[in-house]
């Protein structure tokens, strides 16, 4: 184990040790505020106090089995348990390493898809469908939840901008690094010379957000507009204002609900996207402060960041942030995203750790 990992697990287990007297004292139990810090503080800290004990007894029994190997009588088994030891050894490190690594507060959250069309006209507008219906997949294949709040139909078909909310378990662990510019390479179907054409899209994901984390907007802030939804409804959709767009004045922030019938209901998703714009800009301001002083090879998740290109002609994805190449376009674009997701869940772990050894003291 490299010294920097030991000397922070050591400062993790007596830091344990200090919160494990404090919640026995009773001034400390009579302060339901104190205690209740302290008790998610332990709570975090013991996956990685019992894993790092569990470490050193097998290091420990290994150090046991060392001595004897000098022993006629004891060295074959000596040399069986070391042998054994550090095989369990070195299955444990890398789940130490996993526990030390901080963990997201946003992971468990549902979140809001963002989609839009960018450079590239019709063809940016197709491939933002193409976008859409790739991860309605992905989510589908997970057992996570989707459903659409707003949509802009481009003029040939797919999307101008499309907004899904998705929900379940991890969701935002699972796809937050999926911010960023999208770009395409292939032959639109209205190019008669068949030459391959470069468009692109925007990605968000955003985390929703609970009430209690949210930034509170006043009603004095807001522009409430009411208009007959657009698209796909049957008769509904032609006779009454149910949908609701919401203006947050100071920031010029619109966000527009559609796919529910009730107008309240509307208002109310339209609110709840409202909140995690609003709540992802201040996040996106802060993590840029921080890029100034370190970057994450990952990448911030900048909107304006180009973070992957499918080309069509070579059945390639190319994620640019890891330099990772899958010659599997198809069965990516229709759902089967691990391939792409987990590397770029270990590169971004790998950063973390590493950025955690660089602040521990050797």
């Amino acid at each position: 184990m490299l010294p920097r990992l030991q000397h922070k697990l050591d400062e993790i287990s007596e830091r344990f040790q200090d919160i494990t007297g404090l919640l026995a004292e009773p001034e400390v139990q009579h302060q339901p505020d104190a205690f209740r810090t302290l008790s998610q503080e332990y709570a975090q800290l013991e996956p990685v106090v019992q894993c790092y004990q569990a470490y050193q007894a097998i290091i420990q029994e290994q150090q046991q089995a060392a001595a004897l190997l000098d022993d006629p009588e004891m060295a074959e088994l000596a040399d069986e348990i070391m042998q054994e030891s550090k095989t369990q050894a070195a299955a444990l490190l890398p789940e130490l390493q996993r526990l030390l690594i901080p963990q997201d507060p946003n992971d468990g959250r549902n979140i809001f898809l963002e989609v839009r069309a960018g450079t590239g006209g019709a063809e940016a507008a197709l491939f933002a469908a193409d976008l859409l219906r790739m991860y309605l997949r992905y989510a589908e294949q997970t057992g996570w939840q989707a459903e659409l709040m707003s949509e802009s139909p481009g003029e040939l078909g797919g999307y101008k901008e499309v907004v899904a909310r998705i929900s379940g378990r991890n969701v935002y662990s699972g796809l937050k690094f999926e911010s960023g510019v999208h770009r395409v390479q292939r032959v639109p179907e209205t190019e008669s010379q068949g030459r391959v054409h470069t468009s692109a899209c925007t990605v968000a994901i955003l985390p929703q957000v609970e009430a209690v984390d949210s930034i509170q907007i006043q009603p004095s802030d807001l522009r409430i507009d009411t208009f007959r939804a657009s698209g796909a409804g049957g008769q509904h959709v032609n006779k009454t204002d149910s949908a609701v767009r919401l203006t947050h004045l100071p920031t010029g922030v619109v966000v527009e609900c559609q796919d529910e019938r009730s107008q309240h209901k509307n208002k109310a998703r339209a609110l709840s996207l409202l909140q995690a714009r609003l709540t992802a800009a201040v996040a996106s301001q802060q993590q840029q402060a921080e890029a100034a002083e370190r970057k994450l090879q990952v990448g911030s998740g900048d909107r304006s960041e180009r973070i992957r290109t499918y080309n069509f002609p070579q059945n390639r994805v190319t994620d640019h942030r890891i330099q990772l190449t899958l010659y599997q376009l198809e069965e990516i674009m229709s759902g089967s995203l691990e391939p792409v997701l987990q590397p770029l869940l270990q590169q971004h772990q790998a950063d973390q750790l590493a950025q955690l050894m660089t602040e521990t003291h050797p």
